[in-house]
């Protein structure tokens, strides 16, 4: 999501929620394939399965600092997905993660379950501007936070997994 081409995000290294958290939560599969691109400029597709059904979109990223990026992101069809697709960064693996949306004083959370950890998990929130204040949810155990953190990127996941 971005608010005026902008998708202002902060990110939280948590331990993996108990089962009924997860249950109560808005659940999608996401799988997230990273294209060839420029340093600065991170580039993807992403197909996200829900239970009403399967939504592809290109979202093209250009990092300004490490919470606001400039975002352009487009649903498009299975065929401009597949297409796309054939740019894939050989380099990377696609990420696979079951997100679970939820929201806490009125504040829409992301929390994203990625198979290659069975402890932890992210936490994301997408603010309107920098400064804004929030609370964490309440059940949420954090471990810290990795906003400034670049190898907590799903970008930078897809090349290697921080064993830390």
């Amino acid at each position: 999501m971005n608010i005026n081409g902008f998708e202002i995000e902060r990110k939280f290294l948590i331990a993996m929620p108990e089962k009924a958290f997860l249950d109560s939560c808005e659940r999608s599969e996401i799988t997230q394939t990273y294209l060839l691109g420029d340093v600065n400029t991170t580039e993807r597709v992403r197909k996200r399965v829900r239970a009403d059904g399967c939504e592809y979109t290109h979202t093209v990223k250009i990092k300004l600092n490490s919470m606001r990026r400039i975002e352009t992101e487009k649903v498009i069809g299975e065929e401009e997905y597949t297409r796309l697709l054939q740019r894939a960064d050989p380099a990377r693996t696609p990420i696979e993660k079951v997100r679970h949306c939820f929201t806490h004083d009125d504040l829409l959370w992301e929390l994203d379950v990625f198979p290659f950890w069975d402890d932890r998990a992210f936490l994301e929130i997408e603010l309107k501007d920098e400064n804004d204040a929030f609370a964490l949810p309440p059940g949420i155990r954090l471990i810290r936070e990795v906003t400034d953190d670049p190898r907590y990127t799903n970008a930078a996941l897809s090349l290697k997994i921080p064993e830390d």
